[in-house]
C-alpha cells in the first residue's frame, strides 16, 4: 500500500498549466495534454521545456485530400479518404511524414470498426493481425493517440507561466516519427544538456539536446539504442567521467524494468552499465522504478527524485541517496514514497493516478528547499514544494 507522510506542499495554483494554455502546433491538431516538464533556472527565469502532446482533429466529415491509413496487410499504406466520410467513424492517427522536406507532421485515419483494433488504453492504438504470420512484431502494431513535441514556458515566479506560441522541438527524423517526449535538463560547465525520448517504429530511444537560452537548440544525436528511457545526467563528472542514470527496458525473461546508472567520457559513447535501483516486490515500487528529477548534491552525497509504480499501476515518487564518490552505491531509499496522487488532478485524466516528474529548481541559493514540477494523470503540470532536510531524513539506509 501507498502511503505517503506530508512531505510535499501543493502550489495553490496547481494545475500550473492545462491543455487550455497551450496553443496547438499545427491547425489540424488539437492540444490533449502538457506535462512532464524539464525544468530550469536561467538568469531570473524559471524555465520548464514541456511535454505537449497533440492529437488529430477529427472533423465532422472528411473531405477532398484527407488521407486513410491501411494497416491490414504487412505494411503501412495511404489511401485517398472517401469523401463525406463522418469523423465519429473515424480515429486520427498523428505521425513525422519523413518523405517531405523538410518532414512535418501528418494525420491520416482509421476507421474505428476496424476487426482487430484495440483502443482500450487511451494512450494508445493497438492493432492486433490474426494473419501476421509467426512473426510477434507483425501481429500486433502500436500506434500513439498523441504525437508530442517540446514546447518551453517561462516564469518569474516559478509559479504562474507564459507559454511559447511554437513548438521548440519537433520530432524531426524517423526515430521520432511518434515525437519527442519527457525531457530532462542538466547544467554541465555552462551548457544545459537537455536529454528527451525519441519515439518511433523502430523503437523507443534516448536523445540528446544542447543549448544555453531554451530558444535555440543543437542537436547532438542518439544516446542510447531500443528500447531505452528515464535518461537523467549528473550535473558534474565524477572520478573524470559523466555519469546518467538510465532505464532499459528488456522484454526478456523477467522483464525487469529498473533504473540503472552508466558511465561516459564525452557523453557520446557509454559503458560501464550497471543495476542502480530496481523494483522491490511488495512495496510501493514493485513494478518498475526510474529517474525522475536531475540528481543534486547534498552533504550526504547525490539525492536523486525517482518514480515507482505499483501493483495497481499508480505512479509515485520517492528519493534516493548516492554516494558521493560512486554514485553505483545506494546509501538510503525511500520506504515510503514522498509524493503520491492524492488531488482530483493528479488522479483522473489520461492516465489515472499518476505523479510524474522530470525537473526541479532550487528556491532560493542556500540550497534548503526545492521546487518540484511534475506531470499529473499524463494530462497537466504540477508543482510541489519540499525541504531537501526532510526528504533525506525519510529515507531508509540500505
Amino acid at each position: 500500500m501507498i502511503g505517503a507522510r506530508p512531505l510535499a506542499t501543493r502550489l495553490d495554483n496547481n494545475p500550473i498549466l492545462t491543455s487550455a494554455d497551450v496553443p496547438p502546433s499545427l491547425p489540424q491538431l488539437q492540444v490533449e495534454s502538457v506535462f512532464n516538464p524539464a525544468a530550469a533556472r536561467v538568469g531570473p527565469e524559471t524555465v520548464l521545456l514541456l511535454r505537449v502532446g497533440e492529437s488529430a482533429r477529427c472533423p465532422e466529415r472528411v473531405s477532398r485530400g484527407d488521407q486513410m491509413l491501411d494497416i491490414s496487410g504487412p505494411g503501412e499504406r495511404l489511401y485517398a479518404a472517401v469523401e463525406g466520410t463522418r469523423g465519429e467513424e473515424l480515429i486520427g492517427v498523428t505521425y513525422l511524414n519523413t518523405q517531405s522536406t523538410p518532414p512535418t507532421p501528418a494525420v491520416a485515419y482509421l476507421r474505428r470498426d476496424l476487426p482487430g483494433l484495440d483502443l482500450s488504453d487511451p494512450r494508445t492504438i493497438r492493432y492486433h493481425s490474426a494473419d501476421a504470420g509467426m512473426n510477434l512484431a507483425g501481429q500486433s502494431r502500436d500506434y500513439l493517440t498523441q504525437m508530442s513535441h517540446l514546447r518551453v514556458a517561462r516564469s518569474t515566479d516559478g509559479a504562474h507561466f507564459a507559454v511559447d506560441e511554437a513548438a521548440a522541438v519537433w520530432a524531426d527524423n524517423e526515430l521520432e516519427a511518434y515525437g519527442c517526449e519527457d525531457p530532462r535538463a542538466t547544467l554541465i560547465d555552462g551548457v544545459w544538456h537537455v536529454t528527451y525520448v525519441s519515439v518511433g517504429r523502430l523503437g523507443i530511444t534516448t536523445s540528446r539536446l544542447t543549448t544555453t537560452d531554451f530558444r535555440k537548440f543543437e542537436r547532438q544525436g542518439v544516446m542510447f539504442l531500443p528500447d531505452h528511457k528515464d535518461v537523467a545526467l549528473f550535473p558534474e563528472r565524477i572520478k573524470g567521467r559523466y555519469a546518467a542514470l538510465t532505464r532499459p527496458m528488456p522484454q526478456s525473461f523477467g522483464r525487469v524494468l529498473g533504473m540503472w546508472i552508466a558511465y561516459s567520457h564525452d557523453l557520446v559513447h557509454w559503458g560501464d552499465h550497471r543495476p542502480l535501483a530496481l523494483p522491490r516486490p511488495g512495496c510501493w515500487d514493485d513494478i518498475r522504478t526510474g529517474a525522475s528529477t536531475v540528481p543534486f548534491r547534498v552533504e550526504e552525497g547525490w539525492l536523486e527524485l525517482y518514480h515507482g509504480v505499483d501493483l495497481r499501476s499508480r505512479y509515485a515518487l520517492g528519493g534516493l541517496l548516492l554516494d558521493a564518490d560512486d554514485p553505483s552505491r545506494v546509501i538510503a531509499r525511500s520506504d515510503q514514497p514522498i509524493l503520491v496522487p492524492t488531488e482530483a488532478y493528479e488522479r483522473n485524466g489520461l492516465f489515472n493516478d499518476t505523479v510524474f516528474s522530470c525537473g526541479h529548481v532550487p528556491l532560493g541559493d542556500d540550497g534548503e528547499r526545492i521546487r518540484v514540477y511534475y506531470g499529473a494523470a499524463d494530462s497537466c503540470v504540477a508543482a510541489a514544494d519540499f525541504y531537501v532536510r526532510q526528504i533525506v531524513e525519510q529515507l531508509t539506509p540500505c
